[in-house]
């Protein structure tokens, strides 16, 4: 299992609008960067975060059950989680502050099985993050206090919940944070290597319709040149 286990290539990309919204494809086939067109004047600014004609059937195929908000502090690290018989596709974006948002590929069968990407999501820059059912999720806080809403598209079940290392030493993680501040559960999670196959979600193709273009994974390193990049 673990020799499958490697960092995601650089490769090129393109991008492209549907409906009013930019789509970034990432080089994990299944997790995309979405930037909603934003109006904005001298009173401030108005955006549609979710808009089902829009997304769902257009840009990617889940439907979406159940809406969370989640409050930290700065440090704070939340992950890496995922349900097995029950996954979750996630729709993410940062309402107070930023972070910096991670989505690893742990479908047994895929051909990008342990590859990770990591993008800063914040009030500022206003994109949303989407990854399909069967990738691992987590984000660290950049900022003195964050406010993340996401959707998800199955419920909550906590005897489905499964945990993945965050600082798992195959997968490289380049965290832009030292010392995080961890639930118990987290600081003991497994290592990917140490989880039984059948412990893992099964890869069934990408519920992503758009696939034009792809960005590369980068590090906390490289964000602001990339940020630069596709800005």
């Amino acid at each position: 299992m673990i020799g499958a286990i490697k960092e995601a290539q650089k490769l090129p990309f393109r991008t492209f609008r549907e409906d009013s919204v930019r789509v970034i494809n990432t080089c994990l086939d299944g997790v995309m960067v979405l930037e909603p067109r934003v109006f904005e004047d001298n009173r401030g600014f108005f955006m549609e975060t979710y808009h089902r004609g829009k997304y769902e059937g257009k840009i990617l195929r889940s439907v979406f059950v159940q809406d969370n908000l989640s409050h930290s502090v700065r440090g704070v690290l939340r992950g890496l989680h995922y349900q097995l018989h029950r996954p979750q596709a996630k729709l993410l974006q940062v309402i107070r502050g930023a972070v910096f948002d991670v989505a690893v590929d742990i479908r047994r069968g895929s051909p990008s099985f342990g590859k990770w990407v990591g993008y800063e999501l914040s009030e500022e820059n206003r994109r949303q993050m989407y990854m399909s059912e069967g990738f691992a999720h987590g984000f660290c806080v950049l900022s003195d206090l964050a406010d993340v809403v996401y959707k998800c598209s199955a419920f909550y079940s906590p005897e489905d919940e499964r945990s993945l290392l965050w600082s798992d030493p195959d997968l490289r993680i380049q965290w832009p944070v030292r010392d995080p501040i961890l639930s118990l559960k987290d600081n003991r999670s497994p290592r990917l290597r140490d989880i039984a196959l059948e412990n893992l979600p099964e890869h069934e193709g990408s519920d992503t319709i758009s696939s034009v273009g792809r960005i590369p994974l980068f590090s906390s390193s490289e964000q602001a040149r990339e940020d630069r990049q596709i800005s």
